[in-house]
């Protein structure tokens, strides 16, 4: 961990940054959070600013919604939100902020995904850690591999 308490996956996907991308943002309802897990909505205005509302959704209809803003959009390359606001930069209290930064790197014919939360404590990053970060962020990333990689579609 990092002094800005930093938790981060990574994977090396089979696919260029732009076809990530894409999968990244057309089909993040498919990837977004661990199955048996849905993501029944996903409002994403893609540019510095823009909403960034998702709801995960339980097997059993239990529903946890994000709101948050976008504070930068690199089109194929860098995504980064937050949590901390939402929409119009209007302030939100949670003990659970963080900003997430997802980058999309060339590496040769494929894309090293690294997708990071920045946490403002380490008590909020030991938290996520216990939560599962590692297994959940690790699963999602693995989701996104494997609908990029095609094996998924």
């Amino acid at each position: 961990m990092t002094d800005r308490h930093e938790l981060s996956v990574t994977r090396l996907i089979q696919a260029s940054p732009e076809a990530v991308w894409r999968i990244y943002t057309e089909r993040s309802a498919e990837w977004f959070c661990p199955r048996p897990w849905t993501t029944p909505v996903v409002d994403w205005d893609l540019r510095a600013g823009g909403r960034c509302n998702t709801t995960l959704q339980s097997p059993e209809g239990e529903r946890h919604p994000y709101e948050g803003v976008f504070l930068e959009v690199d089109p194929g390359r860098r995504l980064v939100s937050t949590g901390a606001m939402t929409a119009g930069w209007i302030p939100q209290n949670s003990d659970m902020n963080f900003v997430r930064i997802d980058t999309f790197e060339p590496e040769g014919d494929a894309t090293r995904f690294t997708s990071r939360a920045l946490h403002w404590t380490a008590e909020a990053a030991d938290t996520h850690r216990t939560m599962g970060f590692e297994a959940g962020w690790g699963a999602v990333a693995d989701q996104l591999a494997a609908l990029a990689e095609g094996s998924g579609s």
